[in-house]
């Protein structure tokens, strides 16, 4: 079967989030079962910056048995990046089917335009809260005007698709909001476990001394970390918590600087450690030497960074918001709070740092999780299952 997987970004933009992981997670694990396997991408770097395209990049690469395929990036606003070049490129190497990730994506246009032009079947997934993201909400008046030029769009794709592929069943809602005709399929996101090994010593490279908690993610203001910094300030008087260190590893998207102030304000610069733009290999061996994962987010659709730290057995404190229960579950693989609630995180953290038997409890819990269920392999085969499925219907149309 020859694929096209559609994304906005690839690597080495690992710092763009989730959606780089999945689709270089499928490409890989499809080619490996004797698939012809291409990601259709840009040129995102992030070495500089979330849009930063270098045209010095690659535009053809194979990595192990998949091919990344990249085009250039003329012009970008926000996370809307127009390369109209990748069109003809698809158009030419004439894909089976077609899977496209990330619905508010300008590649998910092209991916949408072709699949109609040359009568090829087309798989969608988002991973970007089609609807329910609060930056739908607060943005300017611009930006909620091209949301809305997005969303006719994104009807228009979910109604010509032929499956969309929903992580959870909070993802299923919101396609069946936007086109209850669509049919779905829920594929739960998984993680590649090979690629989560710890190969260095974190705390001994950023001069860590004492137990830590970790969070890993973007700046920005929707990943909650200004309750975090609350929440830790709360805490930091406690004396059995009082030699504990938060760190906080991401690339800003336009957070940054509040994030700084509002720890030097606090006066937790000496208890809070920033690693900014962190080496992927940084990260995993922060999950491995951390105590526990926290994510306190306001909104998340289907995360995959808890997943990560439930490789290492490490449990995870997040919010009971939008999508993240489906992969966060309450006392069972780790703890949920409400979200923007400094007092009840503080007091979560506090529990489950103090208790080493619910910690492991919880850690062990989320690893059988992750093995079990929500890994890449998983997560490919019941992927290429649909892919078969949709072609052969298509064939029996």
């Amino acid at each position: 079967m020859k694929i096209a997987i559609v994304c906005p970004a690839s690597f080495p933009a690992t710092q763009f989030g989730g959606i780089v992981f999945l689709a270089v997670d499928l490409a890989r694990e499809i080619s490996e079962l004797g698939h012809d396997v291409t990601i259709y991408t840009t040129d995102l770097d992030f070495s500089n910056g979330p849009n930063n395209f270098n045209k010095k990049l690659a535009r053809k690469e194979k990595i192990e048995k998949f091919k990344i395929n990249r085009t250039h990036v003329w012009f970008s606003y926000k996370l809307f990046f127009i390369n109209t070049s990748m069109s003809k490129q698809i158009e030419n190497d004439k894909p089976d089917i077609i899977h496209t990730i990330g619905l508010r994506s300008f590649q998910s246009i092209i991916a949408w335009r072709i699949s109609k032009k040359l009568n090829i079947p087309l798989v969608v997934s988002d991973q970007g809260g089609l609807t329910t993201h609060p930056f739908l909400q607060d943005s300017n008046l611009f930006l909620r005007i091209l949301y809305k030029i997005q969303n006719s769009f994104i009807k228009k794709i979910l109604k010509h698709a032929s499956v969309a592929s929903a992580a959870n069943e909070y993802e299923k809602e919101i396609f069946q909001n936007l086109n209850e005709t669509t049919k779905i399929e829920i594929i739960r996101n998984g993680v590649n476990l090979k690629t989560l090994v710890s190969n260095q010593d974190f705390k001994n490279k950023y001069k860590i001394s004492s137990k830590f908690i970790l969070f890993v993610g973007r700046f920005s203001r929707s990943k909650g970390i200004d309750t975090l910094i609350r929440a830790f300030d709360l805490l930091i008087n406690y004396e059995k918590v009082s030699g504990l260190t938060l760190v906080i590893m991401g690339v800003d998207f336009g957070y940054e600087k509040i994030m700084e102030e509002t720890i030097q304000k606090s006066q937790l610069s000496k208890k809070i450690i920033i690693i900014k733009n962190p080496p992927r290999e940084d990260v995993i061996s922060a999950y491995g030497e951390s105590e526990f994962l926290i994510l306190p987010s306001n909104w998340e659709l289907s995360p995959l960074v808890p997943l990560e730290s439930f490789a290492f057995k490490r449990p995870v404190i997040s919010t009971n918001t939008h999508g993240i229960p489906f992969t966060v579950k309450h006392n069972e693989n780790g703890i949920l709070v409400e979200s923007e609630n400094p007092q009840q995180l503080a007091e979560a953290i506090k529990k489950i740092f103090l208790d080493e038997d619910l910690r492991n409890k919880l850690g062990n819990s989320g690893y059988v999780f992750v093995h079990e269920e929500c890994n890449c392999v998983s997560m490919a085969k019941n992927s290429l299952k649909l892919y078969e499925q949709v072609l052969e219907n298509n064939d029996n149309k």
